[in-house]
């Protein structure tokens, strides 16, 4: 008996193309109401009862038995030793990827500027790093030593002086690689506490785990509900839905590649979306027969085959011009341009996360390698929303010095739209300035 087809087939010549497309794009990344109540318990308990609540829910969670905080805190020479256990060629590969992602990101730092005006009258921007971050980072056997090194080098790079990474080891696992990008990011503070908990000791702060001005990372439903929760009190990143990739192609990139491209995205998880858009509907053929073949060979394919099975489409369309109208639709968190001379496509492109130029750019160079950042804007945010980056751990102050003169020019505007407004202790504070 052979297996299901994998991947539905989709035409935007169709007269339903617009709600089959909707209904293949929605995604809903709310918590039921069972998991938001326990994860509003936890950030309770961890509010009252500080690192005992943390230990506790590392025992019940993390299988871990542990009779106090000081058990759950790594000290630096922790993450030094990792890297030294890991073999040559990872450290290597390690610190060149770090190397490449910190060189990207210096591109992104700003720095703070002024002007002067006629009468003296100085305006500008004062650009400060945030005291402190805090990165989630997921444990166990789903670790992602990547991550690491994409959300604390940025933070670094912005001038953060303390990057703190909580890390869940459930029954006792560590892995050696998250300690040793932790190493070698310049992450400050480890303590291997996770889920909503370890959300909520970086939000509020405990006995041990200091609070902190803005919490990055990925997690499960649990971690994203409980970041949903401490927004206000702390910044984050974003709500992060499942990771996607569009790749929009001319029909003339190797089946296999693109079938693995998508397998790459699909692998993550059940929910993960990989979409393939073409005018070449003998090329979609082309690459449907080249996932029937090769998805049997991959390692998650269990996984892979139910989120193409779910998520994922081969979608032909009339020219490349209505491809890059199904792209900007889309607002992919991925996208991949597989086409010849991609940069005639690029100034078209309106919404993307991270944009991959040609035939042989993989979209998990970018996972790992490239340089610019891997956490993105998912679920259509990229409409409005940037990948992580230096920008994100760093705030701005606007500077106002009047002059004299500046302060009574300026004071007769204000005074008149203050009074406008019926606000006329504003008007009489600026009038106090005028020149008689």
């Amino acid at each position: 008996m052979t297996a299901p087809t994998a991947i539905r087939r989709l035409n935007a010549a169709d007269q339903d193309f617009a709600q089959h497309l909707d209904h293949l794009l929605s995604w809903e990344s709310v918590s039921d109401d069972a998991v938001n109540q326990r994860v509003l318990e936890i950030i309770q308990a961890v509010r009252v009862r500080g690192d005992a609540a943390l230990v506790d829910f590392t025992r019940q969670f993390d299988g871990l038995d542990v009779a106090s905080m000081a058990e759950l805190i790594l000290p630096r020479e922790r993450l030094e030793l990792a890297l030294t256990r890991i073999s040559s060629e990872q450290r290597a590969a390690l610190e060149k990827a770090a190397e490449r992602v910190r060189v990207y990101h210096e591109r992104q730092k700003q720095d703070s500027w002024s002007y002067t005006e006629a009468d003296g009258t100085v305006l500008g921007q004062k650009v400060t790093p945030l005291d402190r971050a805090g990165l989630y980072v997921p444990g166990g056997k789903a670790s992602y030593p990547s991550s690491v090194l994409m959300n604390a080098i940025p933070a670094k790079v912005a001038g953060v002086p303390e990057v703190v990474m909580v890390v869940p080891t459930p029954r006792g696992e560590v892995n050696k690689l998250v300690l040793a990008a932790a190493c070698i990011a310049g992450v400050d503070r480890v303590f291997t506490i996770g889920g909503a908990q370890a959300v909520a000791a970086l939000a509020y702060g405990t006995e041990s785990v200091p609070p902190v001005d803005k919490i990055v990372g990925p997690g499960n439903i649990y971690v994203a509900t409980a970041k949903r929760h401490v927004f206000g009190k702390v910044g984050i990143d974003m709500i992060a839905g499942p990771s996607e990739i569009l790749v929009v192609c001319d029909g003339q990139t190797d089946p296999d590649w693109i079938a693995m491209d998508l397998f790459s995205q699909a692998e993550h998880d059940e929910d993960a979306q990989s979409i393939l858009v073409s005018p070449d509907a003998a090329f979609l053929d082309r690459v449907e027969q080249s996932i029937e073949r090769l998805l049997p060979t991959l390692e998650r394919e269990a996984i892979a085959r139910t989120s193409l099975q779910g998520r994922g489409a081969l979608i032909q369309v009339a020219d490349m011009a209505q491809a890059i109208e199904v792209a900007n639709r889309i607002a992919p968190e991925h996208l991949e341009l597989s086409v010849e001379n991609p940069e005639q496509y690029l100034a078209q492109i309106r919404h993307a996360g991270a944009i991959f130029m040609g035939r042989y750019t993989a979209e998990a160079l970018g996972d790992y390698c490239a340089g610019p950042n891997h956490v993105l804007p998912t679920s259509g945010t990229a409409r409005y929303s940037s990948p992580l980056g230096v920008y994100d751990f760093q705030k701005r102050s606007s500077i106002i010095h009047c002059s004299a003169d500046g302060a009574s020019e300026l004071g007769k505007v204000a005074s008149v739209l203050a009074r406008g407004e019926s606000l006329t202790a504003h008007a009489r504070s600026a009038e106090y300035r005028i020149k008689g």
